[in-house]
């Protein structure tokens, strides 16, 4: 028999809450049942700190909340424990990088989100779904310094793919560099990705990674696959992340996350 899992490691967008970024009753509803059952729930995204404050209360969050995919780990009061940034003299060249691939970029330093063009794709979404606005500059000079995360961002899929690809080949272990959403091309500090937020979180909590469940639907999410007992991927998922998961949930329009929770940990 495989080890009782102690903590369930979870995406937020794209897994935890709808398209439409709604917690459902039924999400809330397995949450409290993994409470009532002693295991432990954690949650990590690419969203900043702020953009995930809206969850602790309804999930009644007591563990660590890795934002930025793990650059910045902050408590449930929204207290910083710890950031890694994206080393300075490396970050220009990568805003630059993602420019020179058509991606618009946005910058994450602290509390705060800066962009360029407040007309641009996702920039309006984004805003209502971490319930904060950005900062318009019309230069990243003056905040390049600590960046917690860059983001590319296009409408073009194959353009967001081609960024990650140039970051990954041009500063190799300098970033981390991922899609978040297929729109999304997300770099980190080299130690802010999913799987160090896992590992982040065995250590914490003295539980080895085969006590450790991870769900989520992105390529990101893979990394934090491989240092978990148990992966689940949302029906939602790509075939190739589905494929990264020893298990597969329905969609998260289609309560995946709660049916996880109660066919594959509770059960």
């Amino acid at each position: 028999m495989p080890p009782p899992i102690r903590l369930f490691l979870a995406d937020v967008d794209g897994t935890l809450v709808t398209n439409d970024k709604v917690l459902t009753d039924r999400a809330i509803a397995a949450v409290a049942k993994l409470r009532q059952a002693g295991i432990l729930f954690a949650i990590t995204s690419g969203r900043p700190p702020r953009g995930m404050s809206m969850l602790v209360e309804p999930l009644q969050l007591t563990t660590p909340i890795a934002a930025f995919n793990g650059g910045v780990y902050v408590n449930p009061d929204m207290s910083v424990i710890e950031q890694q940034v994206t080393p300075d003299d490396v970050t220009p060249m990568v805003i630059d990088l993602l420019g020179g691939h058509g991606l618009d970029v946005w910058v994450y330093r602290g509390a705060d989100w800066f962009i360029r063009n407040p007309k641009a794709a996702h920039v309006a979404r984004e805003a209502w779904t971490v319930k904060f606005d950005p900062t318009v500059t019309d230069s990243f000079a003056s905040v390049s310094h600590g960046v917690a995360k860059i983001t590319g961002v296009s409408d073009d899929y194959d353009a967001v793919q081609k960024g990650v690809d140039a970051v990954r080949e041009r500063f190799g272990h300098h970033v981390s560099a991922a899609r978040s959403q297929p729109y999304y091309a997300d770099v980190t500090n080299p130690n802010a990705n999913k799987g160090a937020v896992a590992k982040y979180l065995s250590q914490t909590y003295q539980i080895p990674s085969e006590q450790i469940a991870t769900i989520g639907d992105q390529p990101n999410d893979v990394l934090m696959f491989a240092h978990s007992g148990l992966s689940i991927a949302m029906g939602n998922a790509s075939h190739e992340v589905q494929e990264a998961a020893r298990r597969v949930t329905a969609s998260n329009e289609d309560e995946g996350f709660a049916n996880a929770v109660e066919r594959f940990i509770l059960s």
